[in-house]
């Protein structure tokens, strides 16, 4: 009971650290004109995926652990899973935005601002919320096919399609493909082409013959590897540790559930402290508005 009430404890305080952080990084980019670009509408795009991703996952696990409110309504179950599935790929889909940002700034510096537009970021943000809602739709709209003769209960933190599919008593196979096909298209793709984007960066540094250029641009990377190594990392680790040992249900719930949070909340912490452009704009905006109040 008292490991459960610091979880508890700890889950809202990280809440309330993601949904401040978030909240400001969002105003920040949208108050100070030198962040109006292309790149800081992705990352814009980060910080509002994080923020939806947090409040439908972290407040019903405070409601089922504080309140006990263990049972939820099958539609509810199923809406649960459409937002927390779609917001993960979202903000799984936007670290890749971000890599391919800092490929064609380093690769191709005299082309970027050509290449990377604010239209071509909004399109491909666009693009990737038309993808995601349609296959989460399809994803959740195959669960419907199956048939709950038994057990009705998820070991999970929310309602996991994985688990979900394992429950019924009818074929499950397609389901059980989508599942497959999420994991490797939503999760590993986007890792394995940041991986590439990065591997092409490095040799692009490479060629660059001056030190103090080459250290200039990998710094304008250091943000984005630290939201990668969080956000891939753990994921990493938990899927090979449920491959080859076995993990307490309860573990592996309280190891998943900070996997998805933790992120969220570090993220904005990440791009004031380690974005020189953020905190000079962070700077300007606390000048301007001690003039106004001056005044």
């Amino acid at each position: 009971l008292l490991l459960l009430a610091i979880l508890v404890e700890y889950l809202m305080a990280v809440y309330v650290v993601t949904v401040l952080g978030n909240s400001f990084i969002m105003c920040t980019i949208y108050l100070a004109r030198r962040l109006h670009t292309a790149k800081y509408i992705a990352v814009f795009h980060l910080a509002l995926s994080d923020l939806c991703g947090s409040s439908a996952l972290i407040p019903k696990v405070i409601d089922t652990f504080l309140f006990e409110h263990q049972v939820v309504s099958y539609e509810g179950c199923l809406a649960n899973m459409f937002f927390v599935y779609h917001f993960m790929n979202l903000q799984s889909l936007t670290l890749l935005v971000l890599a391919y940002d800092r490929l064609v700034a380093i690769c191709f510096p005299l082309h970027y601002h050509a290449i990377v537009t604010k239209p071509a970021m909004f399109l491909i943000i666009g693009v990737i919320w038309i993808f995601s809602v349609t296959y989460f739709s399809v994803l959740v709209g195959l669960v419907n096919r199956l048939s709950f003769c038994g057990s009705n209960v998820i070991d999970s933190h929310f309602c996991d399609q994985g688990l979900i599919y394992k429950l019924a008593c009818n074929d499950n196979s397609i389901n059980i493909m989508m599942g497959k096909i999420s994991f490797g298209l939503l999760m590993c793709t986007p890792l394995i082409l940041i991986i590439i984007s990065y591997f092409c960066i490095a040799l692009a540094l490479l060629k660059i013959a001056q030190g103090g250029d080459r250290i200039k641009a990998m710094k304008t990377c250091t943000s984005h590897l630290m939201l990668v190594a969080i956000g891939y990392l753990p994921l990493i680790s938990n899927n090979i540790a449920a491959l080859t040992t076995f993990i307490d249900p309860n573990t592996r719930i309280i190891n998943n559930s900070l996997r998805q949070v933790i992120p969220s909340m570090l993220n904005p912490i990440i791009y004031t402290l380690k974005t020189e452009e953020v905190t000079q704009s962070i700077k300007e905006l606390y000048k301007r508005s001690k003039v106004h109040q001056a005044k």
